[in-house]
């Protein structure tokens, strides 16, 4: 075992932008080079916040992956760990690292039925965790046959194996095989909001790639003190050597947190940087329009996870000055980050163009990122052996390459066959995002909804993002939902509306002839939709508050549409058949769906910074 503090020793690695390396060998390099530099500040303990050091973590990882390889973690293990975001959970996942096992990650925000279907695909061999999920875990024994070694976080019930504190005894160290860039990083679960959830891959190379894009696309550096409220954006911090500031939120239920305790730690710690949901940016504009603070170390807010509002971005700008950038990042758990915007853009021209369907813009692909747009289709694309690239201003799926790109999904060949494209002539996996958009003369990406959730008419498709903003910038409109109704190739197009707090069914009515006036003056694709049906508070996930269920939504619509029996019933069937897949193949049950309704609301009702001109209810239900 080795001392950071001590200098003793060479690190395999210089610099993270140094060759190839375990990801866990940059963070060793930091602690050699300043051992004594605060790596993690947890205030979530009260008055007395408690601060780790680079040298001091480097020791906990040291020791716990001598504690590991001790009970039989090794290269290639792969290990479920659910701990709660803090000190103990990235020693261990750098621990881990160290040794070359591989963290399983799944978001808890998904449910637990859903969260077992992924642990139960990749067939994991450890298990580390609270006593509450080794409780889950003893009680679904199929999912975890072949798991043979177990640690548990805090106290141990009657289950046996080890604990945490057992692997922090002194051990005497062990010479291992270090795992180099190609090597199994970690396997990551996609959320699995418009299909099931897929295990990515990640490899120690392409994690650093996404450190150097972060640093490169934010102006990110050693110097900085980032607020963290995503615990993969503070692995990043650790191996770009900034300090990261724990957030106090709740991690399975961010867009719940209290914006006050969130200004608080941005201004105790002089917080430079931070990362957050679009939910949970919404309520911290909001309280910042209430109650101004002074923030003067803030330099840099970046947003992503779903789409961003321009009223979001714009109650940001105001509530923290123009000295503070606000970015808006576009990704994918299999490619992250893809491209980014900063707000002054933003809100400029861009914005009005999304207002007239054209779409979101998401700026313009970070360095080390390749961008195209190829044709639509729902056909694997196993080469790119004469497949046309669109032009400028023709929509079609996004595709992507690079260092920071996953080229596979674990144990899942199907997925890999309808999702990766093989370049062979430039050697590189491309990646389907499963999101459509364009390129224009710029070279700036626009992103125009889901492919999964276009609405195939008749007459041709409209896309969701593009004819959602035509009416999302009325003032009465907190967000929109266009959905199909009926067999895809003959939907009938239908815009789910909720509206912001304060207006009644009279001010629905009053809204509709507006809404109908919208469409016509956009034109082509909006001018398409003719049915406005009126939704009390959308289907969202239950983490961030913010994707929208829109196969759920499509269900109720058909359900609210007066059309005769046999189309209703199509209409429902292909509903349903998309909502299935995420309920029956990802092991989906009620949480999603109910998410909205135990969502902790925001200071303006939860629905968004949008203020109606005057008072008033909803009304007594969904209206057309």
């Amino acid at each position: 075992m080795v001392n950071p503090s001590t200098g003793s020793g060479t690190p395999r690695t210089t610099a993270l932008d140094s060759r190839p390396a375990g990801l866990a060998d940059h963070l060793e390099y930091n602690a050699r080079t300043f051992p004594d530099k605060a790596a993690i500040i947890d205030p979530r303990g009260g008055a007395h916040p408690r601060e780790l050091t680079y040298g001091a973590l480097q020791l906990q990882v040291e020791e716990l992956a001598a504690g590991l390889r001790r009970i039989g973690v090794a290269k290639g293990t792969k290990t479920v760990l659910m701990a709660r975001p803090g000190p103990d959970l990235f020693a261990l996942v750098f621990a881990l690292f160290r040794i070359g096992a591989v963290p399983v990650v799944v978001d808890p925000g998904m449910g637990v039925r859903r969260m077992l279907h992924c642990y139960r695909a990749v067939g994991a061999e450890a298990f580390i965790g609270p006593p509450l999920a080794h409780t889950v875990r003893v009680l679904s024994r199929r999912t975890f046959a072949r798991t043979r070694i177990h640690v548990t976080l805090g106290r141990r019930w009657f289950w046996g194996g080890h604990t945490l504190a057992g692997l922090r005894e002194a051990a005497a160290p062990e010479d291992f095989e270090r795992p180099s860039g190609e090597d199994l990083l970690m396997i990551g679960f996609t959320t699995g909001s418009t299909g099931p959830a897929k295990g990515v891959e990640y490899t120690h190379r392409m994690a650093a790639a996404m450190a150097r894009q972060v640093a490169s696309a934010h102006g990110r550096d050693r110097e900085d003190v980032s607020l963290v409220t995503l615990p993969l954006y503070g692995m990043l911090d650790l191996v770009l050597g900034s300090t990261l500031v724990l957030a106090p939120v709740d991690p399975v239920r961010v867009a719940s947190a209290d914006p006050a305790a969130l200004v608080g730690a941005l201004a105790e710690f002089e917080v430079t940087t931070m990362f957050a949901s679009p939910a949970l940016l919404r309520a911290l504009g909001d309280h910042l329009a209430a109650h101004p603070a002074d923030l003067p170390a803030l330099r840099s807010v970046v947003s992503g996870g779903a789409p961003v509002a321009p009223d979001i971005v714009a109650a940001l700008r105001a509530g923290l000055g123009e000295k503070t950038e606000v970015h808006v990042t576009y990704g994918a758990t299999e490619a992250l980050p893809i491209s980014s915007i900063e707000s002054a853009e933003l809100l400029g021209e861009t914005a009005e163009r999304g207002a007239r369907g054209d779409g979101t813009c998401v700026g313009r692909p970070v360095p080390g990122m390749e961008v195209r747009i190829v044709a639509v289709t729902e056909e694997p694309l196993p080469s790119w052996d004469g497949l046309r690239r669109l032009g400028p201003g023709e929509v079609g799926e996004i595709v992507v390459a690079g260092e920071a790109v996953s080229t596979r999904y674990h144990a899942s060949p199907a997925a890999n066959a309808h999702h990766k494209i093989v370049d062979r002539g430039a050697a590189a996996v491309w990646h389907r995002t499963g999101d459509l958009g364009y390129l224009d003369g710029s070279g700036r990406l626009w992103f125009c909804g889901r492919k999964a959730q276009r609405v195939r008419t008749a007459d041709g498709e409209l896309h969701t993002v593009r004819c959602e903003g035509v009416f999302t910038a009325h003032p009465l409109v907190n967000r929109t939902a266009l959905v199909g109704v009926g067999a895809p190739g003959a939907q009938r197009p239908v815009l789910c509306v909720e509206t912001v707090p304060g207006v009644d069914e009279a001010g629905w009515q009053r809204l509709l002839p507006e809404l109908r006036s919208l469409a016509t003056a956009a034109g082509p694709p909006a001018a398409h939709i003719h049915d406005f049906l009126r939704h009390p508070a959308f289907p969202v996930d239950i983490r961030h508050n913010a994707k929208i269920g829109r196969e759920e939504l499509a269900i109720w619509a058909t359900g609210q549409l007066g059309q005769d029996s046999s189309a209703r019933a199509a209409g429902r069937r292909s509903a349903r058949r998309r909502w299935g897949a995420l309920r029956t193949e990802s092991g989906g049950g009620r949480g999603h769906r109910r998410a909205a309704a135990r969502e902790t609301p925001a200071p303006d009702g939860g629905r968004g910074s949008k203020r109606p001109p005057s008072a008033g209810g909803h009304g007594p239900g969904p209206v057309r």
